[in-house]
């Protein structure tokens, strides 16, 4: 085990390390994390009018009238979920342009309009206006673009031959937008004729058909259960040698995780089987019980069966209380978890177990499919419950967590052997 950390420190730790700073995965993880409170309002919106009691659907109904109370949820949706791809478009350009030290503002203005010149809103044919590109069908176009027209902005803005110089005594905003205004018009330009020559070869709406085409098989690739082993191990794989695997691997969950939800929200309304299993509160409610590793498993086990383990109980008794809220980061370096030998199999292992158990639970239709994104602090078992609206969320939360101490019992105990070991061995 000693050889095989020494390996992975010299020859995969540096690239990983590189991966996670990689300014434009950076700026895609940033990008999504500012969006996320209005994702979770979102969600809460589609709960408001899901919630599967049927004693308060008849409720509203009897209070303000069938159809009509669902009018909140519906406009908190129309703000968060209908416009999602908007959002992104603004915010990775701008945490992009950020980390350039360029204008982020103006590369976030940018890259909307680039967005929408590449045919975010379309007309068909007959007239009929297409919107659906706003909201999560035009996700990874929009994260393109982002990208694409934040590098092209940023290199037009260092050349001398576009800047409007003003003279002094202009306010600076109004200088930065002269300086900036012929970089945007070249850039902007570039995407809609882009469009222009789609339109020409027939396809009226670039962001469905990229939709179709590419997103759409993506996202079913994405949500089979090899993917969700392969997610679910990566991230415990990097955290174990220190780097932060959730953060990692975190922008291309959220490109999975929104149209997901809005697919598994749509079809819900819709009365239809929900098509997608894996999104993110899937692994928040059923994998990562008490952080990456399901490390509160970790520290019930700790408390079971090494009592007389001082070092243990000791970082144990600090981190359970973040750990129901999904912090692990005191038990990950204070235990640590972080290149410990013992540990490394269980914490590894663990969250294969639950994502099979979970993934098996939900494709039987024993547990629905997640729809709500909870606040990510939400302790395990509540998460289960308000992600999938049901009782059997939470069932199934509470199974995994208990497989989870079972699974590392036998080597917290393990550790707690070796400790006594230690000190008789030092008297």
């Amino acid at each position: 085990m000693n050889k095989f950390i020494a390996f992975m420190e010299k020859h995969f730790i540096p690239i990983a390390s590189k991966i996670g700073a990689q300014r434009h995965l950076v700026a895609i993880r940033d990008g999504f994390i500012v969006t996320m409170p209005l994702m979770i309002l979102g969600s809460f919106g589609v709960l408001i009018n899901n919630l599967p009691i049927p004693a308060y659907i008849n409720f509203m109904n009897n209070l303000l009238g069938e159809g009509k109370w669902q009018a909140f949820g519906n406009n908190l949706s129309a703000g968060t979920f209908a416009i999602f791809s908007i959002l992104i478009a603004f915010t990775v350009a701008y945490n992009l342009a950020k980390s350039y030290d360029k204008d982020p503002l103006a590369s976030g203005a940018v890259s909307v309009a680039s967005f929408f010149s590449l045919g975010a809103i379309a007309t068909d044919a007959e007239g009929v206006v297409n919107t659906a590109g706003l909201g999560s069908q035009g996700l990874f176009l929009a994260l393109i673009v982002a990208v694409v027209s934040t590098e092209i902005f940023r290199r037009l803005l260092g050349n001398e031959r576009l800047v409007i110089k003003m003279p002094d005594g202009v306010p600076p905003a109004v200088s930065r937008s002269f300086a900036a205004l012929f970089p945007a018009m070249i850039t902007v330009s570039v995407f809609a004729l882009i469009t222009a020559f789609f339109q020409a070869a027939g396809v009226s709406s670039l962001v469905t058909s990229f939709y179709e085409l590419v997103q759409k098989p993506f996202m079913g690739m994405a949500n089979s259960y090899p993917a969700a082993l392969l997610l679910a191990f990566i991230s415990a794989f990097l955290w174990f040698f220190g780097l932060h695997g959730a953060n990692i691997i975190d922008p291309f969950m959220q490109t999975i995780n929104i149209p997901a939800i809005e697919a598994n929200k749509n079809a819900l309304e819709a009365g239809k089987e929900m098509p997608y299993i894996v999104n993110k509160p899937f692994f928040d409610s059923f994998v990562n019980l008490g952080g990456t590793g399901a490390t509160l498993g970790l520290l019930i086990a700790i408390f079971l069966v090494a009592r007389r383990h001082k070092a243990y109980m000791t970082v144990a008794k600090l981190s359970v209380a973040p750990g129901v809220f999904m912090i692990n980061e005191p038990v990950m370096f204070g235990l640590p978890v972080v290149l410990n030998p013992i540990l490394f199999i269980p914490y590894v292992f663990t969250p294969l177990v639950l994502v099979t158990v979970a993934y098996l639970a939900t494709a039987s239709g024993l547990v629905p499919a997640c729809t709500i994104i909870a606040p990510w602090t939400t302790p395990p078992i509540i998460g289960g419950i308000l992600s999938t609206q049901s009782i059997a969320g939470g069932l199934l939360a509470a199974i995994n967590l208990a497989l989870s101490i079972v699974i590392y019992l036998p080597f917290v105990k393990m550790a707690q052997i070796q400790e006594e070991r230690r000190i008789t061995a030092a008297e």
